[in-house]
């Protein structure tokens, strides 16, 4: 009984994070408009998404309430990190050097290969091949992502190759990070996984802009950057990191991988609330086609099986 509704809970926070960070393009915009610097913005959403977990989670320790275990050997502690560093770090920086040489449209699109990559790795592990489920859940939110992103609606006379490759490796990292999280061990807390995570991120984003430290250690006091910092730290790093943790491992890789492409609907939906921007029935008819793959994927059949192998461990 308790094996059915866990992935139930599981599904809901998988597409609540997705949507959380579907919402963080948007914001960045605002945040750029408003004279913020994109490189600077990445290092204060890593240090204020890593300070809300730890914050979170010495709440939720000195409340008493379940008390999130911190046990682990050195290799879940070094499992945490290469996750968060692949899973936030690069990606992030993948993603905005694909930015500033692509049309954004085509960047989502780029991006969102994480979907069949994820499916392979799973497949590939589980020495299976895919189920009907997911073939048809991958070509929905394929041709959904194409739509969606109005990629039909724009010209790319002019495509810039390293462009494309960072838009690839993008898609590469993401899909690293869905797939490894599956491998986390339970008895480590959502949070304290999340804030672990949270924190190698961080510090590889420093290390990388070694240079710049002075600027943003100081800009870390300016009060309009806390403000973006908190908002785009919470969107884009500590609430979706602690859904993904608490969900992908109950539900495996690649149905969670499917599942988050709701980031897409979220990231147009709030480009058209939020910015203004048009939305093309186009655009809606792929927002329905990624809605659809998601409902194939988490079919009864897809999830009795991912319920029945949580009994078995």
């Amino acid at each position: 009984m308790n094996n059915t509704k866990k992935p139930i809970w599981a599904i809901a926070l998988v597409l609540i994070g997705a949507t959380s960070y579907g919402f963080v393009s948007a914001v960045l915009k605002f945040a750029v408009n408003d004279g913020m610097d994109v490189k600077h913005l990445t290092f204060q959403q890593v240090l204020f998404g890593a300070v809300l977990l730890w914050l979170t989670l010495g709440v939720v320790r000195v409340g008493g309430r379940g008390q999130p275990s911190l046990a682990g050997t050195w290799k879940s502690w070094l499992r945490l990190s290469v996750i968060g560093i692949l899973g936030l770090s690069l990606t992030t920086i993948f993603y905005n050097e694909a930015l500033a040489r692509l049309d954004a449209s085509l960047v989502i699109v780029l991006l969102f290969q994480y979907t069949w990559i994820t499916i392979l790795l799973e497949s590939i592990r589980k020495r299976q091949w895919p189920t009907k489920q997911e073939w048809i859940a991958v070509l929905c939110i394929a041709l959904g992502t194409i739509l969606a992103a109005g990629l039909l609606e724009r010209d790319f006379s002019e495509l810039d190759g390293l462009g494309i490759i960072f838009g690839l490796l993008s898609a590469v990292t993401y899909s690293l990070f869905f797939f490894l999280t599956g491998f986390l061990p339970n008895h480590l807390d959502a949070v304290a996984k999340s804030a672990m995570m949270s924190t190698a991120s961080l510090l590889f984003v420093f290390i990388l802009q070694l240079s710049q430290a002075p600027a943003l250690i100081a800009d870390s006091f300016n009060g309009t950057t806390m403000a973006w910092g908190l908002v785009i730290g919470f969107l884009g790093t500590a609430f979706p990191f602690f859904c993904f943790n608490y969900g992908i491992p109950k539900l495996g890789s690649g149905l969670a991988a499917l599942l988050g492409s709701m980031e897409l609907p979220a990231a147009v939906v709030a480009a058209f609330i939020l910015l203004g921007e048009p939305l093309t029935l186009w655009q809606g008819a792929g927002i329905v086609l990624i809605i659809a793959g998601i409902m194939a994927a988490q079919s009864k059949p897809h999830l009795a099986a991912t319920a029945g192998k949580e009994g078995e461990k």
